[in-house]
């Protein structure tokens, strides 16, 4: 999510349809799946604001007022642009004027970084995604040494991202120091319309590797064979994100009658593999 350039056409593709989750509302099992125990969730029950016990609003922009990728929004920490009802998460892009940090902009929406910080274990996020044009939804992590190491050198694991306008297909990355920019590890998933649908994207963060799933199914794998801190630093502690950009490299053009959008998320669970007794 920090800085896309890739060339699509270098972009690994995979034909799989996924067709379940469709546009149902209703909380699926909470037990944990086999092997695994619940370290952490947010089922986003209530009303209002996200609970700030669990979540942290990144709303400052890193660069002299600006987001990375050529992004056009300001994120605020307003029920304006997230908020809770009926049981789901709503992360709204809007147009309006905002100022923030000195500079003004057309766009506002909400990141959302997730207090946890955790090694290794499965991550499952069950969303539906905005339709218009130029939206740039996505679940990512980044490591939590990201201010003592920068990026690309804390790794940073793109669990669900959707662009360009295509509502049937997301894509997974990785971003590390060896691949990264317009050269990031990642493949594309054909899936059925994720904006009218429910999808659980996951991850399974291993010591060995990383698999990348939607609706439980493993369509793309990152597993260096050497591994070393240029192709993985996933032996660290990651967080986890939950954003709406505007525009940018992957958001493309906006609508021009673009008035606002919205990510709605049904729940975020992390698991940690169960501890068997010696």
């Amino acid at each position: 999510m920090k800085t896309k350039l890739m060339s699509l056409g270098a972009i690994a593709f995979s034909t799989l349809l996924f067709t379940g989750c469709v546009n149902q509302n209703e909380k699926e099992n909470t037990e944990a799946p086999e092997g695994y125990t619940l370290l952490w969730a947010d089922e986003f029950e209530g009303t209002g604001l996200p609970d700030t016990e669990k979540w942290f609003f990144e709303t400052i922009a890193p660069e002299n007022g600006n987001w990375y990728n050529g992004e056009l929004q300001h994120y605020t920490q307003r029920t304006e642009n997230s908020y809770i009802s009926d049981g789901t998460l709503k992360i709204v892009a809007k147009k309006e004027e905002y100022n923030s940090t000195g500079t003004t902009k057309s766009y506002t929406s909400a990141r959302m970084n997730s207090k946890l910080k955790f090694t290794y274990g499965k991550v499952e996020v069950r969303a539906k995604l905005p339709r218009a044009a130029g939206t740039w939804p996505a679940i990512w992590s980044l490591g939590s040494n990201l201010e003592q190491v920068g990026w690309p050198a804390c790794g940073e694991i793109d669990i669900m991202e959707q662009l360009f306008e295509n509502h049937l297909m997301v894509q997974s990355a990785i971003h590390v120091p060896a691949r990264y920019g317009n050269d990031p590890a990642l493949k594309q998933v054909n899936v059925s319309d994720v904006t009218e649908n429910f999808h659980v994207y996951g991850m399974i963060w291993t010591p060995e590797k990383i698999d990348f799933t939607v609706d439980d199914i493993v369509f793309f794998t990152y597993n260096p064979e050497n591994k070393n801190e240029a192709n993985w630093p996933f032996n660290k502690d990651q967080f986890l994100l939950l954003n709406v950009a505007m525009g940018g490299n992957l958001g493309g053009a906006v609508d021009p009658n673009f008035s606002q959008d919205q990510m709605e998320v049904d729940y975020v669970r992390v698991y940690q593999p169960t501890k068997t007794a010696e």
